[in-house]
């Protein structure tokens, strides 16, 4: 199973992380093998999928340096490069609410891996994305469905003596969960039967 993190970075034998199988950065320093996390958000979110998904291969697939910002030619470069490697799911734990990127996204998705992303906005709204919305509710070893949107626990694997609430948490989160149970469903079953996969591990 090959997963790739679309976010900050990761950093390779974090305790929460272990081994990253590649990363590739597509930011203002141009393309290369960059996959230090200077900000820690692809970190966690890498936590939260490797948690549920021990055996999967991450990928850390660099949009973010300094700020958790990106232009829109580096995210579709990087779903681009997801394509071309075969990556299985692509965790993105980002989006956008400018229509004008819409066809473009579309385009980057054709022929891609599981899309998992916020359901609020691009690419995440898109027709075969699994949409995730933050369900503070949720156990984070749970997901709920309505009316075609996941929800899942905005929360990342926690730290010992840090209480919940002070970690790292939001959406992004949520798609990261989500992503691990995608990674689970997808180890029983093939691509074509994942909606109804999901749907009965409710």
């Amino acid at each position: 199973m090959k997963i790739a993190i679309i976010d900050s970075g990761i950093h390779a034998g974090h305790p929460h992380v272990g081994d990253v199988a590649g990363a590739i950065h597509f930011t203002g320093d141009g393309v290369g093998p960059d996959p230090v996390d200077r900000l820690g958000h692809g970190t966690a979110v890498a936590g939260a999928i490797r948690e549920k998904a021990p055996h999967a291969d991450l990928f850390a697939v660099k949009v973010f340096d300094r700020r958790l910002s990106a232009q829109i030619g580096a995210i579709l470069r990087a779903l681009e490069w997801c394509r071309e490697e075969h990556m299985d799911i692509v965790n993105l734990s980002l989006g956008t609410e400018n229509p004008e990127h819409r066809a473009p996204l579309e385009a980057a998705l054709q022929g891609n891996g599981v899309i998992v992303s916020a359901a609020a906005m691009l690419p995440g709204s898109l027709p075969g994305v699994v949409g995730v919305e933050a369900d503070e509710s949720c156990p984070r070893d749970r997901f709920r469905e309505r009316d075609g949107v996941f929800l899942a626990s905005p929360y990342p694997r926690p730290i010992p003596g840090v209480p919940p609430e002070s970690n790292l948490h939001g959406v992004s989160f949520a798609v990261a969960n989500m992503t691990g149970i995608v990674a689970a469903a997808l180890s029983n079953s093939p691509r074509a039967e994942l909606w109804s996969t999901l749907l009965r591990m409710l």
